[in-house]
């Protein structure tokens, strides 16, 4: 690995891809950070031997560029890098709702753009990070975009229409369980269990079932059938979700999210 990778914005996700890399084998030498505080700065480079630049310097320097600053500020980050990023280096964007045209037009002619939507597991090695091309990206872009998210958990390449969608199903998606498990500790009190213990009563479940679905590679109905016995009390449960429209409501949810990506995107925020 002797690319130069500089990481512009490095919050959460971008301390997260920060540590990921270094964890992959990537060379503290061979990464560059920019922050706005210089407490930050000095932060990164002490935990990570890292080194921190100018937006300015890390364009001029880095070979590949990743962009994980919030999708409000990036237009402002856009002009400040355009004069310096020449057709060479690749672009990789994290910020939800950004085209990859949006980034094109203001960079320079032919440079290469790749899109990624990462979710915030990504903070604990277990995130799924959508990945799409932009017009210039080659196959050898996008692969490198996928070694580099690879580091904090899975990736997927998708178009980019499906963008939109895959950020109401993955990047919103940890929110949905969180508010699950939100409802089932509530639902426990009520049924007269301490809130500590239901709470890891219902993170373990969500653990297990999580493993299961990811390792046994059965339908979700067959696992749920498993566990639904004739006239038991998992299918009593199951009947107030329907009655109750939960199912719709879940779909709904997501279209609303994907509605909502878009109205980001086309800059309707």
């Amino acid at each position: 690995m002797t690319q130069t990778v500089a990481v512009l914005g490095t919050g959460k996700i971008g301390e997260a891809l920060l540590s990921g890399m270094i964890r992959a084998g990537w060379r503290p030498a061979d990464l560059l950070v920019t922050t706005r505080r210089a407490d930050r700065a000095d932060e990164l480079r002490t935990r990570y031997g890292v080194e921190p630049v100018t937006n300015a310097e890390a364009a001029k320097r880095a070979d590949t560029l990743i962009l994980a600053v919030k999708p409000q500020d990036m237009g402002k980050l856009l002009d400040e890098l355009g004069p310096h990023i020449t057709a060479d280096r690749l672009v990789i964007s994290a910020a939800a709702g950004i085209t990859t045209a949006f980034i094109e037009e203001r960079l320079a002619a032919g440079t290469p753009v790749v899109r990624v939507m990462p979710n915030t597991p990504v903070l604990v090695d277990e995130g799924m990070s959508v990945i799409s091309a932009g017009s210039h990206a080659t196959a050898d872009h996008v692969a490198h975009a996928e070694e580099i998210f690879g580091g904090v958990g899975k990736t997927l390449r998708v178009p980019e229409s499906q963008q939109d969608a895959a950020t109401a199903l993955s990047g919103s998606g940890p929110a949905y369980f969180y508010f699950l498990v939100e409802a089932m500790t509530d639902a426990g009190i009520l049924l007269g269990i301490p809130r500590a213990q239901a709470h890891d009563l219902i993170v373990q479940a969500a653990i297990g079932a999580a493993v299961m679905l990811r390792d046994s590679g059965e339908h979700p109905v067959k696992l749920r059938e498993a566990v639904t016995s004739p006239a038991g009390t998992t299918i009593s449960a199951i009947r107030e979700l329907e009655n109750h429209g939960v199912r719709a409501a879940l779909i709904a949810a997501l279209e609303a999210a994907r509605d909502r990506s878009r109205e980001l995107a086309s800059g309707n925020g």
